[in-house]
């Protein structure tokens, strides 16, 4: 593979409608030049508007996929998404532990975005305890965050998860009702960031994806983590800012808007 198309290994949902999960992922790592490797996690039944049904896949199936992939391509980054069910989360963890050197950027999918809620408490306990010690980079907003910390007050959220085990905590803020958008950045070093935004008109089918796999498309080129992670916020917000409405319920990013702007 060309040293100017690094590999990113994506587990994630398969959405038919292709706004989120597992296209959302592979438009964004192609519109960084970065080679997209896939897992299916979960097969479902969604629209622009929510997900209808589940299908979470088997875990040894997951597992047989990516041992294949990673013994066979220089995976630099490895980006989660919907997970779906307890068992597949342990399934992805016995491959982390496999591979530590390789960058983790986790989306702890645990709603959809019309509110249908794709998780369970067995699923929340496997993510915080499997997965988050074996993350790099995390991205959740601010209902995800709460949920998985347990705490109300943001800055709290953003430590207890880092105490955790994550490196880095990107806390989004579009839930949250804020004239602008602010994400709030926590790091292992104590140190924090916000990144305020304008807040955009409409609801977003895909943010959250395009965000993380925006993330770990930069990680994956070279970039260090606080510099990718804010050129993924520019480039999700742009994605955003040029979204289109093919269906009849939220507004799909445009992930490839600079290729009509060239």
């Amino acid at each position: 593979m060309s040293a100017n198309h690094p590999v990113v290994l994506s587990f994630s949902g398969h959405d038919p409608s292709g706004g989120a999960g597992i296209q959302a992922d592979i438009e964004t790592l192609i519109s960084h030049q970065c080679h997209a490797c896939s897992v299916i996690t979960a097969l479902t039944e969604q629209d622009s508007s929510n997900v209808k049904k589940l299908i979470p896949q088997q875990a040894q199936d997951v597992i047989d996929q990516a041992n294949t992939i990673l013994n066979d391509f220089e995976v630099k980054a490895i980006k989660i998404g919907l997970i779906g069910h307890h068992e597949t989360a342990s399934a992805i963890h016995s491959i982390l532990i496999q591979h530590p050197h390789i960058p983790v950027i986790l989306d702890p999918v645990l709603a959809a975005g019309g509110g249908t809620s794709v998780s369970n408490q067995q699923l929340i306990n496997c993510i915080v305890e499997q997965l988050l010690p074996c993350t790099t980079i995390l991205t959740p907003n601010s209902e995800e965050a709460r949920t998985l910390s347990q705490q109300e007050d943001l800055p709290l959220c953003g430590q207890t998860l880092i105490d955790k085990g994550c490196d880095y905590v990107l806390i989004t803020g579009t839930h949250e009702q804020s004239t602008s958008v602010n994400n709030q950045l926590f790091q292992s070093n104590d140190k924090t960031e916000t990144f305020s935004w304008d807040r955009l008109a409409e609801e977003y089918h895909g943010s959250g994806c395009t965000l993380a796999s925006a993330i770990a498309a930069l990680i994956a080129q070279g970039l260090d983590p606080f510099t990718a992670i804010s050129e993924a916020q520019d480039y999700t917000w742009n994605a955003l800012a040029a979204a289109y409405h093919p269906g009849k319920g939220q507004h799909l990013p445009n992930r490839l808007f600079w290729m009509e702007n060239s």
